[in-house]
């Protein structure tokens, strides 16, 4: 079992009818032979470790099911090596058993990373959603976005860094596995949803987090483009969900719209409201001393502004470092708050957490919340958050142990 968690980038020695031998010192040290290790996502069995390279048998399945045979001396593999007990998931759960092999149909270079949209078969693509996770040569990513015959992954420079799908070109074909979960769901066909949130329950990146590790994994789903639940049990006794703005595609925000039934906001540092020229709503304010902004939509938008798409693109402008005054047209459908420049050591409420979220998740300091409300309209409390957290995957942290830690 594996989590997506590259160990360190290995170097292909050879590839010939014996197997593939990989230069891979740091993970040689930890490595027997007879012992599991996956190669670009390829779960491989080791026949000889020395001090600095290890080498394994490639059999005739994994050369037609895999991208491994394709391999030449001096190419960059993802070299990872299999859970162990105590340890952190710190991805998702993956067997290195490749489901599909796809190509790389475009790259994107992004002020803050890269995105590579990636065409699978289309029996692969159907399993896909939106937010959802995926192995893409061994790297546990976030499923950006699903469309016709071809999906995303958002890469963030620390993937860039520690991964070889910096190196990704176009044309390049990559071993891919769906998330372990969603084939676990798979096999209760008729209970699927019942199936996935017992499956969902007993996993550690999902549902309540504390500590160090809690927050880490927390800044991590945040980085990845993935949605995480933020609880104030003493302020207001609600939960919002919690999403950066840099890349907010229309799905995310539908899934706000529709799974949180509430009011979405726009939290922001206060110096880019400043710079927007954005300037405060009139008014006291409410009882919690939320700073709320005019609200906006962006100008060049040929709508009304209030669709999904419309908001989420609204968003992603304002998250530009680029933008300017003359972008937004004020009032409109999207609803900026103020955070304090003090973080949550000045004010310990959700605006301040989303902007700490992406300050430390190395993200300009836009997101969007939303307070999760039951179908009763009341709003959700501890027990109903943490059902929520469960059945949708997320990790649900309380705003305390973010301001310990952050």
């Amino acid at each position: 079992m594996y989590r997506g968690f590259i160990s360190e980038i290995g170097i292909v020695e050879s590839v010939d009818a014996r197997g593939i031998a990989v230069v891979a010192p740091k993970s040689c040290a930890r490595l027997a032979a007879g012992g599991s290790v996956a190669v670009s996502g390829v779960c491989l069995s080791a026949t000889e470790v020395e001090e600095r390279a290890f080498r394994a048998e490639l059999s005739s399945e994994t050369r037609l099911r895999s991208t491994l045979a394709e391999l030449v001396p001096g190419a960059q593999v993802n070299v990872e090596l299999p859970l162990q007990a105590g340890d952190a998931i710190e991805g998702h759960l993956v067997q290195g058993h490749v489901d599909a092999v796809g190509k790389i149909v475009r790259c994107e270079e992004q002020p803050l990373g890269r995105r590579l949209w990636i065409r699978p078969p289309e029996r692969f693509l159907a399993g896909l959603v939106a937010k959802g996770s995926v192995a893409v040569d061994g790297v546990s990513l976030t499923v950006a976005e699903v469309v016709r015959d071809r999906f995303s992954v958002a890469l963030v420079p620390a993937t860039l860094e520690r991964t070889t799908l910096g190196e990704r070109a176009a044309g390049d074909r990559v071993n891919l596995e769906s998330d372990l979960v969603v084939q676990l769901a798979r096999r209760h066909e008729g209970r699927t949803q019942e199936a996935l949130r017992r499956v969902v329950a007993n996993l550690p990146w999902a549902g309540p987090q504390s500590g160090r590790l809690g927050v880490e994994k927390v800044v991590a789903q945040i980085a990845g483009g993935g949605c995480a639940v933020v609880y104030d049990p003493q302020r207001e006794g609600e939960g919002d969900v919690v999403v950066a703005g840099v890349e907010l595609k229309p799905a995310a925000f539908t899934f706000i719209l529709t799974r949180c039934c509430s009011h979405p906001t726009v939290p922001c540092d206060r110096a880019r409201l400043e710079r927007l020229e954005i300037p405060p709503m009139p008014g006291a304010g409410d009882r919690q001393g939320t700073a709320m902004h005019v609200s906006v939509d962006l100008a060049a938008a040929r709508s009304t502004g209030v669709s999904a798409a419309d908001r989420a693109a609204t968003v992603r402008r304002l998250a530009h470092p680029e933008a300017r005054p003359g972008d937004f047209v004020r009032p409109g459908h999207v609803f900026p708050l103020g955070a304090r420049t003090g973080g949550l050591r000045e004010r310990a409420g959700h605006t301040e957490a989303a902007v700490e979220l992406c300050r430390a998740a190395k993200l300009p300091t836009v997101a969007v919340i939303c307070e999760v409300m039951g179908p009763d309209g009341a709003m959700a409390g501890a027990a109903e958050l943490e059902r929520f957290a469960l059945e949708w995957g997320l990790p649900l942290i309380e705003i305390g142990e973010l301001a310990s830690w952050l």
